[in-house]
């Protein structure tokens, strides 16, 4: 990438390490709330339900600053987690937490779909011959489901790289800190001359999400076809 320059290669490479880790992060708890709302029947699902989707709905910049008074040093929560060595508030790790929030709920429906899809009766019946929940769900449910569960990593990674108002809102617009793509295609825009760069940045930001998309469709329908045909 030789025609972008190195401020330009320092918001595409935190963008991509933001969206990485906040999908790893974010994707063992969607697959488990994903299970709890398409199998499970307790007190206060639907309450739940709204709390994941919550994000969809709010402002992203609301979302920012929820997340900014919980996680700011002089709040209870950021201060405890300041003292032992964590700290999310205007940093990188701040910015991928904001990213996996705001994917979150794509993350989950997807999931939660591809789960509600599969007949129950497949996993009473291993049930029925011993298998314990967690057996049955890793050989039974996890491979019918795959393909939902990449569908929702990949729109939880896409919406990571594209978002904007809850990352600037809670960890700033900081140059190699916590400068992702979106942000420095806003700040470029701000200034005399920074078109050219802002477009640059426009065309990695469309050739990585076309990329995302493709990958995503490819390997769901590989998967798809393996257990189709097991």
């Amino acid at each position: 990438m030789d025609w972008l320059s190195p401020a330009e290669w320092e918001a595409v490479r935190l963008s991509l390490r933001v969206s990485f880790w906040a999908t790893v992060a974010a994707l063992p708890f969607g697959l488990f709330i994903a299970y709890a709302l398409a199998r499970w029947r307790f007190p206060g699902k639907q309450i739940l339900n709204g709390l994941v989707h919550l994000p969809l709905i709010l402002p992203p910049v609301v979302t920012g600053y929820l997340l900014l008074i919980t996680f700011s040093p002089r709040a209870p929560v950021g201060g405890f987690l300041k003292s032992i060595g964590i700290s999310f508030a205007f940093n990188w790790t701040g910015a991928a937490l904001a990213a996996g929030i705001m994917g979150f709920p794509l993350m989950v429906r997807a999931m939660r779909l591809s789960i509600e899809a599969v007949d129950p009766k497949l996993e009473q019946a291993a049930a029925t011959l011993g298998a314990s929940r967690p057996w049955v769900f890793a050989t039974v449910t996890l491979p019918m489901v795959l393909p939902g569960v990449l569908a929702g990593a990949i729109l939880g990674f896409a919406k990571a790289m594209g978002e904007f108002g809850a990352t600037i809102t809670f960890v700033s617009n900081i140059p190699g800190q916590t400068q992702t793509l979106p942000s420095a295609i806003y700040a470029f825009l701000q200034v005399p001359g920074g078109e050219a760069s802002a477009l640059r940045l426009v065309a990695v930001a469309v050739a990585v999400a076309m990329l995302a998309l493709l990958l995503s469709e490819w390997i769901s329908r590989r998967v798809a076809a393996r257990v189709g045909g097991a």
